[in-house]
């Protein structure tokens, strides 16, 4: 994460973050949100019961651009003047805890001096261990099985833990007397956390740690502006409008290509078009119907075909370098975790200019939408303690909760000025090299574990924080959530992976030719023997009776 990038939740993989909206390995959320109870029919109805933590909104930093409850994230020009959200440091001793992370590893604690300025104002030592890349599963099942469990334990959201419910009655600490309803209050940061976002933790009824909220929208795709304006801008009325004018700016022989090789990424794209959304839909009566098994999925992946014969993605499927690639222009567009990915394209060049898509309808009659995403990545939970422990922890999950504009935010995310950053000309703080150094890697592993709800910032392009907002408040218009979103299948954790790659490994099939579009009701028919009606079951049996009907 470069200087000019706006800390969050979020996560630096496109392939993991993508999945709050439509994962690209599609694997779902629902492993962390309502569990079972061991041997029940998923314990939908204790969760239902259970009164979520209070919410009292932060009001220490006024936005530019204000949020909303609906998910519409606040944007700042520039960074506030920041205010103190705690009332001193939160940290008695040593706490321990496991993370992970998707950015640069940086060094380790005793090397780090921001770690170190860091554990002197939490007062104590926070030594955390930092997971690199996609090892995360490995490592945390390796650490619940030593017994030997650190203080805090990230629980994530779709890296395939099974049996949620069971673990965290085994091994972690039921917080649900100390932040459900007003008992929050006693942690003003936790309490700034939204309804929506508290949704993940809850498992048996219970509440089991602090969620970490991340965009609530889902993927969009991202043009280079000046690519598109020679066909009159990204935006499109029809899917043959887009096929006309992927066709045109296509240009192999002058090293141009319109899309990027995401293959089901770009098929969620066309769903949305299509009017369906990424998951599962409920369409009355307690019955869910899965976008596989709609016309219009198998019309999105004919119509991805249609654009792969044109020619329109670029040649290797590995490819790593898209964003810059955009960027400069060479690529047209790629799809990406969610408005807020704006900042990634200035990273790679500082005067990146680009364009974000509103979903469309394909054809006239239809209504597109827009998936939203879960709105999380997760929640971290305490393993079980004593007393003063457990309000020592939760002392320091408030502190590094804090939201944007307040000290607490500013010395997590960016240091101490001088030594980690120095401020532009609009106040904001900007890295330095010790800081580009030593901060990001713990940064992100930070954040992973424990964040505010997210804003929109970029620093040094202040002016482009209107043009996003208004885009999201176009996609809050059309936007949908998945039916089963708040809901928990083990089916879904322990079968659908696997079932979801071999289906996707097929789409891909035929949207490249290797493989004709007959192929994919035989490909639907065994996702659905594998996982998918099982699946289905478990889901259909805690689906919350005032769940929103999808019309097909």
């Amino acid at each position: 994460m470069s200087s000019s990038s706006t800390p969050s939740s979020s996560l630096n993989r496109r392939n993991f973050l993508g999945a709050m909206g439509l994962a690209t390995a599609g694997v779902s959320l629902a492993s962390c949100s309502r569990g079972p109870k061991p041997g029940s029919a998923g314990g939908a109805s204790d969760s239902a019961a259970l009164k979520l933590p209070t919410y009292k909104e932060f009001t220490g930093a006024k936005a530019d651009f204000p949020g909303n409850a609906e998910g519409l994230q606040a944007g700042f020009r520039k960074m506030p003047s920041p205010v103190a959200s705690t009332k001193g440091p939160p940290l008695k001793g040593r706490v321990t805890a496991l993370s992970q992370t998707f950015d640069a590893v940086a060094p380790g604690m005793k090397d780090n001096p921001y770690w170190g300025r860091l554990n002197k104002a939490l007062g104590g030592e926070l030594d955390v261990q930092i997971v690199v890349d996609d090892t995360y599963p490995a490592k945390f099942a390796t650490v619940l099985a030593s017994n030997d469990l650190p203080d805090l334990m990230w629980v994530p959201p779709n890296q395939g833990i099974p049996n949620v419910g069971a673990m965290l009655e085994a091994k972690f600490q039921d917080l649900t007397k100390y932040l459900s309803g007003d008992a929050v209050l006693e942690y003003p940061n936790l309490a700034a956390l939204k309804s929506e976002s508290w949704k993940t933790s809850v498992v048996n009824g219970k509440i089991w740690g602090a969620p970490i909220p991340s965009t609530p929208f889902g993927q969009v795709m991202f043009g280079n502006k000046a690519v598109w304006a020679q066909v009159d801008g990204l935006q499109c009325t029809s899917g043959a409008e887009f096929l006309d004018k992927v066709k045109e700016i296509n240009n192999p022989k002058g090293n141009r290509y319109a899309l990027e090789p995401a293959y089901i990424n770009v098929v969620h794209m066309i769903s949305q078009w299509h009017g369906v959304l990424g998951n599962w839909m409920a369409t009355g009566n307690g019955k869910l119907v899965h976008r596989y098994e709609t016309e219009q999925f198998k019309a999105s992946v004919d119509f991805a075909a249609q654009l792969f014969k044109a020619g329109a993605f670029y040649p290797d499927a590995n490819i790593t370098d898209a964003v810059p690639r955009v960027a400069n222009g060479s690529l047209g567009a790629l799809v990406e975790v969610g408005p807020h990915a704006a900042s990634k394209f200035w990273d790679a060049k500082p005067d990146a200019e680009t364009e974000l898509l509103i979903p469309f309808a394909f054809e006239s009659g239809i209504t597109p939408i827009h998936n939203m995403g879960y709105g999380t990545v997760g929640f971290t939970a305490f393993k079980t303690t004593n007393e003063a422990k457990i309000r020592e922890l939760l002392a320091l999950m408030d502190w590094l909760s804090a939201p944007f504009g307040t000290t607490e935010y500013l010395k997590k995310n960016f240091g101490t000025q001088a030594q980690d950053f120095a401020p532009d000309a609009d106040g904001s703080p900007v890295l330095n090299a010790a800081g580009l150094k030593n901060i990001p890697g713990v940064r992100s592993a930070l954040n992973i574990m424990s964040s505010p709800e997210n804003v929109l910032f970029f620093p040094g392009h202040a002016d482009s924080i209107e043009y996003v907002h208004q885009q999201e408040e176009k996609l809050i218009e059309m936007g949908w959530r998945n039916a089963t979103a708040g809901t928990y299948s083990d089916a879904n954790t322990k079968l659908g992976p696997p079932a979801r790659t071999a289906l996707d490994d097929k789409v891909i099939d035929i949207v490249t030719g290797r493989a004709p579009l007959t192929d994919l009701d035989a490909a639907v028919a065994r996702w659905r023997k594998d996982a998918g009606d099982t699946i289905r079951k478990e889901y259909e049996a805690v689906l919350p009776s005032d769940v929103k009907i999808f019309k097909l």
